[in-house]
């Protein structure tokens, strides 16, 4: 698995939106998705699979980070 920041401004479910980090993203809050863990698919963007993003929506309803998904204010 990679870590995965998300863009400034960019679409949580849009793979495209994301920039391959070295490790994981310094993040802090619980309003937004910061960066995610997920499978490189080959292009240097995550692969957005229904467990990913089943781990967002449970990340922002309980609006706390897991294992999959970091939040930021």
């Amino acid at each position: 698995m990679a870590y995965f920041s998300l863009n400034s401004g960019g679409d949580p479910v849009d793979p495209q939106d994301y920039t391959l980090q070295a490790s994981q993203p310094s993040c802090s809050g619980s309003n937004q998705i910061c960066a995610i863990q997920a499978a490189n698919d080959g292009n240097n963007h995550p692969e957005l699979t229904e467990s990913v993003k089943d781990q967002m929506i449970k990340a922002l309803n309980n609006r706390t980070s897991n294992a999959t998904v970091s939040l930021k204010s």
